[in-house]
């Protein structure tokens, strides 16, 4: 598999490190990357517009001649579409007591402990989104991977394996499910998104001490506070539909052992999604799962089931489950309650 560079395709963790000499935002990256580990492979870009990214994507080839000797060739041309992609805003404020910011020596360090946990929501909320929003349901959002590959009649369901095919072994029971998903991250392909002219990732502006309203038990009282506002500018480009696969396996199909009855081979569904991506080495390429399917991965791996494909390798200095020389991250954020998916 082909060995991606962070210059060329930068994660926001790589951008940070780069741009925030004084590693402040630098640090929170580096922690939400570990509670969501789908940063860890995302690649973005600057968006061409403020409020989204316009992509021409070629939807049709120019067809070739055959010429032979003293015959003319005729001229063609390629078919584009133009696709804009939105870009929402998410933004949080954390407010901690002065006295109590200011009591232990430390006030920095004692407002980054309390900011964590909105930075925490935060990271949580860009998760979830980058999965599940849809702009058709809540305006605000950008829309994810799933409202892009759930339709059975969209050129997208190309891509989209179900594990309760005869092929898997899967049956389906609770009506139910969760998706496993393999998606190449690159400039051409699959790739995050910022506003035109704005920061990249997630951006830190300390207020400093600001009189607030005490809301508790509706005393309206005053009091001073330490004040941080945190926001994220971000979407996401499906420029390229086919370098990114879902698996759509039912709640109940989930097992280490996939030769018993209604548990879905999900190393065969994961053999044939690479196949149906065009090229592997276009970009960063990773599988993202919840905790129960990769639980189950890992069952399998050390009860040797089809070892030749599942494997334990150091990505990032780390050791990572992977499938064939590709990370498996687990990504909380996939739900299993995801409903049936109708082939």
């Amino acid at each position: 598999m082909a060995v991606v560079s962070a210059t060329t395709h930068p994660t926001l963790l790589d951008y940070t490190k780069r741009q925030n000499p004084d590693k402040s935002i630098a640090t929170i990256v580096e922690t939400l990357s570990q509670t969501n580990e789908v940063l860890e492979d995302m690649v973005w870009q600057e968006g061409n517009q403020e409020t989204g990214h316009r992509t021409t994507i070629r939807s049709g080839l120019p067809a070739p001649t055959w010429r032979k000797l003293y015959g003319g060739v005729q001229p063609s041309k390629s078919e584009t579409v133009q696709v804009t992609d939105t870009i929402g805003n998410m933004e949080a404020y954390a407010e901690v007591d002065k006295q109590l910011a200011d009591l232990n020596g430390n006030t920095a360090a004692f407002r980054m402990s309390e900011d964590m946990a909105h930075i925490e929501g935060m990271n949580q909320e860009l998760a979830s989104t980058l999965f599940y929003g849809d702009e058709s349901v809540a305006s605000e959002e950008f829309t994810g991977l799933l409202a892009r590959y759930n339709d059975k009649d969209a050129e997208s369901a190309e891509n989209i394996i179900v594990g309760k095919d005869t092929n898997y072994g899967g049956t389906a029971l609770s009506g139910v499910g969760t998706s496993i998903w393999l998606v190449v991250w690159g400039p051409n392909t699959i790739h995050g998104i910022y506003s035109k002219g704005s920061q990249m990732g997630l951006s830190k502006e300390d207020k400093g001490q600001v009189t607030i309203e005490d809301t508790t038990a509706n005393s309206g009282g005053r009091m001073e506070a330490y004040r941080t506002h945190y926001k994220w500018c971000c979407g996401l480009s499906v420029r390229d539909w086919r370098y990114a696969v879902r698996m759509v396996v039912d709640a109940d199909g989930i097992g280490a052992d996939p030769s018993a009855s209604g548990i879905a081979d999900l190393t065969a569904m994961m053999s044939d999604a690479c196949e149906l991506i065009p090229s592997l080495s276009m970009g960063r390429a990773s599988f993202y799962c919840n905790r129960k399917v990769k639980q189950a991965l890992r069952q399998q791996f050390v009860n040797k089931v089809k070892q030749s494909t599942l494997g334990m390798d150091e990505v990032g200095g780390r050791s990572t489950l992977t499938f064939d020389g590709i990370p498996i991250r687990k990504v909380d954020a996939i739900t299993m309650t995801e409903a049936e998916y109708v082939d």
